[in-house]
């Protein structure tokens, strides 16, 4: 199943639409048939579940392998709007919706619909939206922190500052001693 969209164009396209159809016949087995001819269906056989599980999966991959065309017209516009009963004008983004009765239990569709008549579709959900496309922002330069610099004579502006050669790194004091007055460097100025 070949449905991915590759197409650059701007001109706007009619929408997509796939029908998995399953058909009974009158020795009560039946057939599953795509509105896709490329894609390979079963054979006719009586184990209806078995058809029935395969028509919505094959549905669900059309949905999936299917990339919404931001340029399509609403397929739903295209046929009058016949899928619902209330009429409205064709608008929004185009979305992907998969539709399926569970009381017929028959069809499944997937087709190429605007945000407006999307919700108004019985028995449909949007699986997928147009793709927007991604401005390419600039991003800032990481921070890197600036090397530590002795701030005051004997001493460092931060406390994982690495001493100035020649000069040994201050001691930490244990929170377990009490504090001692500091007496001053004698070649610290006041």
């Amino acid at each position: 199943m070949t449905t991915a969209y590759s197409e650059s164009s701007t001109d706007r396209v009619p929408g997509r639409a796939w029908t998995v159809r399953l058909t009974g016949h009158r020795d009560h087995s039946a057939t599953v048939t795509c509105s896709t001819e490329a894609c390979r269906m079963p054979t006719r056989s009586k184990d209806l579940a078995a058809l029935r599980a395969f028509a919505a999966q094959h549905a669900a991959a059309h949905a999936k392998a299917a990339t919404v065309r931001p340029n399509a017209w609403c397929h739903c516009g295209s046929g009058q709007c016949t899928a619902h009963p209330a009429k409205v004008h064709c608008a929004g983004a185009v979305v992907m919706i998969l539709r399926h009765d569970p009381t017929v239990g028959q069809v499944w569709s997937v087709e190429e619909v605007c945000e407006m008549c999307a919700p108004l579709i019985a028995n449909a959900a949007v699986v997928a939206r147009a793709a927007r496309p991604h401005r390419v922002t600039e991003q800032p330069a990481p921070k890197v922190p600036a090397p530590a610099r002795p701030g005051v004579p004997g001493g460092f502006s931060s406390p994982g500052a690495a001493p100035v050669e020649g000069r040994p790194a201050p001691a930490r004091r244990s929170s377990r001693h009490p504090q001692r007055p500091r007496r001053p460097n004698p070649g610290q100025q006041r």
